[in-house]
């Protein structure tokens, strides 16, 4: 796995426990490293809009200057970009049994004894049958066009960008397989 020239970043990777520490303890702190990481080995760096936007609510202003100062932040381009219809196919699929399981759940639901706790379980199972594993945002289908667009890998956490993303042939990496591959550069690199 040779480390990309270029890559688009999700939220996921900086507020998701799991994947966040590989880089710091906080959020600015795996900002800051994951910045110093790409500099030091020459990866472009894009950030979608509204995934920009969404990082501002966990990182200081101080850190998103950086990132915005190293980053190309911007929109993909909706009008120009081109999609092949089997996606569109495979997604509306992939919608309609989510709605159906997400209903068989509320059902199941519905004939248990209603309490706080039942409703809590019905939120939980609902969002699972419905939101895991598929593109579920705007900002999660931003990650994925843009990187399309730009021809770049993608690095997230999240299951829904890796499906779409490996539907359209987009290199997807972890966290961990993409702090792996920069440091077989650095060993490679005389």
């Amino acid at each position: 796995m040779s480390t990309p020239s270029a890559i688009v970043v999700d939220t996921s990777v900086f507020v998701n426990p799991d994947t966040r520490h590989l880089l710091g303890e906080s959020v600015d702190d795996a900002i800051r490293a994951f910045i110093q990481r790409t500099q030091q080995r020459g990866v472009r760096v894009y950030i979608p809009v509204s995934i920009f936007n969404e990082l501002r609510h966990f990182a200081s202003p101080e850190t998103m200057a950086l990132l915005r100062a190293h980053a190309i932040v911007r929109a993909p381009d909706l009008f120009a970009l081109q999609v092949p219809a089997a996606v569109l196919h495979f997604f509306i699929r992939d919608v309609r049994q989510r709605i159906d399981r997400g209903l068989r759940v509320a059902e199941q639901a519905a004939r248990a004894e209603s309490s706080d706790e039942t409703i809590r379980k019905l939120r939980e199972k609902y969002r699972e049958a419905l939101r895991s594993g598929i593109v579920d945002s705007v900002e999660d289908l931003d990650v994925v066009l843009l990187a399309k667009e730009v021809n770049a890998a993608i690095l997230s956490a999240d299951m829904g960008i890796r499906n779409m993303a490996e539907t359209l042939g987009i290199e997807v990496f972890s966290m961990s397989d993409f702090l792996l591959t920069l440091e077989q550069q650095k060993e490679d690199t005389p």
